[in-house]
């Protein structure tokens, strides 16, 4: 016995090795493919596979060599499934159907026939459901209201009652106060209505019969707006109805394949499990989807394309690596033009900085010329005016000698050949002054008292002033002390503002009293001059006038106050010049008019 059983195990042995190891043996073992079919989950993933599993199992014996799985998705996650290639059959509404198939070649094969309704093939619709006890009557008394819905893309939940809408003479996209989509499952729709969250709920035909029926609520809880009950139908709905269900394939699946699912789709008994588990009596030709063309059409939705922001999500999710090198290179190009346009900008602006410092020294160069000019002019002048003056001077000085030698006793006559000798040693400072200011000579220097100098320049311009009716009122504050510095300058320089503010006082053209202050502050380490006058204050910015033959006046040279810069600036002081009310200095006499501030330093 020993011996018998080795013997039948080689053989049996052998016998296996010979066909494992027989390539045609191998190549008679048949192929199984496996196919996926997306369903709406319309009621949940759960309910969606214990619906339509035995329908894929029906399929799996009928055609040979191949196994059909269920897929439960949403309206989006059928789209990007089909995108992503992993569904090969689609079970779906026509209106679903029509919007897949503007951007996926679908081939429909059957159209399902209800098991309710006598089989009929048209059993999408919509039913608008309130509460028993809602004040909503019509249609009209929804407007205004809050309303949930599946899906926008579901044609019996929420687009067949838009078409309704738009039928009455509504316009659907303004009707409701707000509209809200919760997906599936769809029973939440009714109890947002029981719940009062919603005023009405926008459901699938049957809906609310098929929860009445399980138990789910009460049928006296609710009523249909605006309802009808189609011969032949066990349901209210409220608008018009839509053909049933559709079994569409992909372009992937082989012509021969398509052919046995339809003919197997056909071919399915009303009583076989698969038919009893779907709800359905079967599978008939596909019928003409010419209603839901009807109703996209009004309502525009035929041929509208997804939103663009969907497209690219589902086209990165579909090629990740492609995706991510474009968004690599569309961050590198963003951070690319991102520098560009920063040393753009860099570079215009030293450009525009450039175009400023040029023109500036064009500016600063036609001043050179001006001033060398001007100084060409001031050295011919100071040539030709130094010897009438030095006459002026020698004459004046003889006739007093001669007074004196003479004998005769003329104090009046006196007095004024002494005046004429002191103007016109004056006069001739003046004019070297101004050649030494054009010439960059330096300034004789030597110990003064301001308070005089700021008198003399008064006294010069006395007549012009009385003529002009100004007041003018000289205060001093402080131990006066006397200062080192270029008298000839500081008295041309207290000349020409107390000018400026005769020329600003004699333009008022109102009945003000035209009044001039003089305020002198003598503090520990400096000087401090107020200059003030109730004109009509500045017409321009301080810092061009201040600049050389810069002047708002029709006959003025534009050196005045360029010359009062300067000589500050030689005694190592400031100037300032600015409105009274924009001034800084407390306890101005007045708001009006101009006031100018010059700080000379003790040292």
């Amino acid at each position: 016995m020993a011996t018998g059983s080795w013997c039948k195990a080689v053989v049996m042995g052998l016998c296996l090795s010979v066909i494992g190891l027989n390539p045609s043996y191998a190549d008679d073992v048949p192929q199984v493919n496996h196919f996926k079919v997306g369903v709406l989950a319309n009621h949940g993933v759960l309910q969606a596979k214990q619906r339509w599993q035995p329908m894929m199992d029906y399929l799996t014996e009928q055609v040979p060599n191949s196994h059909f799985e269920v897929v439960p998705v949403d309206f989006n996650g059928m789209r990007s499934q089909l995108l992503g290639h992993d569904l090969q059959f689609i079970v779906t509404n026509p209106g679903q159907y029509l919007h897949l198939s503007n951007n996926f070649p679908l081939s429909w094969l059957a159209t399902m026939k209800s098991r309710k309704h006598q089989g009929s093939t048209f059993t999408i619709g919509a039913t608008i459901i309130v509460r028993a006890d809602s004040p909503i009557r019509t249609l009209q008394d929804l407007r205004g209201r809050n309303v949930v819905a599946s899906d926008p893309q579901a044609l019996g939940g929420y687009q067949a009652a838009m078409g309704l809408l738009h039928k009455m003479g509504f316009l659907p996209e303004q009707f409701f106060g707000q509209v809200r989509f919760l997906g599936f499952p769809l029973e939440p729709l009714v109890y947002q209505v029981r719940d009062g969250s919603a005023d009405a709920a926008i459901a699938p035909f049957c809906t609310l019969e098929e929860m009445i029926a399980t138990g789910l609520v009460n049928q006296a809880d609710y009523r249909v707006i605006h309802p009808t009950n189609p011969a032949g139908y066990d349901c209210e709905v409220s608008t018009q109805l839509y053909p049933n269900w559709s079994f569409a394939a992909a372009d992937t699946v082989a012509p021969k394949l398509t052919m046995a699912i339809t003919r197997a789709l056909f071919d399915l008994p009303a009583d076989h499990v698969a038919a009893i588990t779907a709800d359905t009596l079967g599978w008939t030709a596909p019928v003409s989807q010419l209603k839901v063309i009807e109703l996209f059409k009004e309502l525009q939705l035929q041929g509208a394309s997804p939103p663009l922001y969907q497209t690219v999500y589902k086209w990165m999710a579909k090629n990740k690596e492609w995706g991510g090198v474009l968004l690599l290179i569309f961050i590198i190009s963003t951070i690319y033009h991102l520098w560009l346009e920063y040393k753009f900008r860099q570079k215009s602006e030293f450009l525009l900085n450039t175009e400023r410092q040029l023109k500036d020294k064009a500016l600063q160069l036609e001043r050179l010329q001006s001033a060398a000019i001007l100084g060409e002019i001031g050295a011919g002048l100071a040539h030709e005016l130094n010897q009438p003056i030095a006459a002026i001077t020698q004459y004046s000085e003889g006739a007093m000698l001669q007074l004196e030698r003479l004998g005769q006793d003329n104090p009046e006559l006196y007095d004024v050949l002494g005046k004429i000798n002191a103007q016109s040693i004056r006069a001739g400072a003046v004019v070297h002054r101004i050649r030494g200011l054009l010439k960059r000579r330096q300034a004789k220097t030597e110990p003064l008292d301001i308070v005089l100098v700021v008198k003399e320049a008064l006294a010069l311009l006395r007549r012009e002033l009385d003529r002009a009716n100004v007041q003018v009122n000289v205060r001093v504050q402080g131990e006066p002390f006397e200062l080192m510095g270029d008298s000839v300058g500081l008295s041309q320089m207290w000349v020409n503002l107390v000018k400026n503010s005769l020329d600003a006082l004699e333009t008022c053209g109102d009945n003000r009293v035209r009044q001039l202050w003089i305020d002198i502050y003598f503090q520990p380490n400096e000087i401090k001059v107020l200059v003030i006058d109730n004109g009509e204050g500045l017409q321009g910015q301080a810092s061009e006038l201040m600049a050389s033959f810069a002047s708002t006046k029709d006959a003025g040279l534009g050196l005045g106050l360029a010359i009062c810069k300067d000589v500050v600036t030689r005694h190592h002081g400031s100037i300032q010049i600015e409105n009274c009310q924009q001034s800084t200095q407390a306890l101005l006499p007045w708001q009006q008019g101009c006031v100018v501030t010059v700080v000379l330093p003790k040292g």
